[in-house]
């Protein structure tokens, strides 16, 4: 089998994240996080069969969201957790809890559910410098827990496939830590560094997992699409058309094509030098590309409870 890599739609994305894959009705969603910093919109929607694209505007910055098992969807924006719902051409937000609203530079980035409906999403701080976030569980009650403390850009959190572990990447320290899951409880346990990118060109940005128990990881800076065992060895990498991938989600009937986000974005907010400079975005940059051929298959991406 040939591994094939498709540009499937040119959106300029700005911060191109958080792709979705709706099981149900076979259509993708993704965010331009960032987006709204620039007039641009920030939820996309995708039904690859009829190629039909659409999207949505919002009045701030959006770190993840999740489709809800009542309908519509659940957002951890800049500052807290939001029900979403699409009526028409715009998007309607509904508060359920403000999240470290009141810390200058902070705000809430990646997310992801988890096999019993609970909302996990972490925060960064926006000059990538402090490690001053928390990563917070959204219950399907809407209680709102934080589970972890002293982070400084939550990428990739993931759960195995059957619900022991959790796994989450501090971007710019570089390390992706494995804890023992309750998955009755929602609970963290027994910390310990799963990998590293230290000695990578690029660093840890979106991930997923497959049906084996395999972490794919979306390398922003050097764009490889890194496939990590369950000991935390690195099993494949592949080489992307641009270097600012941003994270990967499974999708397709079959849930075996690997759909890829990507930014256009080129002047970085963060005070470390670890990103090019670069006078212009790299061409086709911001871009949504899909990966097949891979002969392996991912999880249905469960829905928010509450």
């Amino acid at each position: 089998m040939t591994v094939k890599i498709e540009c499937i739609l040119e959106c300029n994305n700005h911060l191109g994240e958080g792709p979705v894959w709706d099981v149900d009705e076979g259509r993708l969603y993704w965010l331009d996080c960032t987006g709204p910093r620039f007039g641009l919109d920030a939820v996309w929607r995708l039904d690859p069969k009829s190629g039909k694209v659409e999207s949505w505007a919002l009045p701030k910055d959006i770190g993840a969201m999740a489709l809800r098992e009542q309908g519509g969807l659940v957002a951890a924006m800049c500052d807290g957790f939001y029900f979403m719902d699409i009526v028409g051409d715009a998007i309607e937000l509904d508060l359920i809890q403000e999240v470290d609203a009141d810390i200058e530079r902070t705000r809430l980035n990646d997310g992801k559910v988890d096999r019993r409906g609970r909302f996990f999403a972490g925060g960064m701080d926006d000059l990538e410098e402090l490690r001053n976030c928390g990563l917070w569980r959204l219950d399907p009650d809407l209680s709102v827990t934080q589970v972890e403390e002293g982070l400084m850009c939550t990428n990739g959190p993931c759960w195995s496939p059957d619900d022991t572990t959790f796994y989450i990447a501090d971007t710019f320290i570089e390390e992706f830590w494995a804890y023992d899951y309750d998955i009755e409880t929602g609970t963290l346990a027994n910390k310990r560094v799963h990998a590293t990118t230290k000695d990578d060109l690029g660093v840890a940005d979106g991930s997923t997992v497959d049906e084996e128990g395999y972490m794919w990881n979306a390398q922003l800076i050097s764009g490889d699409l890194v496939r990590y065992a369950p000991d935390g060895t690195v099993e494949r990498r592949i080489g992307m058309p641009v270097k600012n991938i941003t994270s990967v989600m499974w999708g397709g009937d079959n849930l075996d094509e690997l759909y890829v986000t990507s930014m256009a974005r080129v002047k970085h907010p963060a005070v470390h030098d670890m990103f090019a400079v670069q006078e212009k975005p790299q061409f086709l940059a911001g871009s949504l590309f899909k990966v097949t051929g891979l002969g392996i298959r991912g999880v249905p991406e469960p829905r928010f409870g509450g």
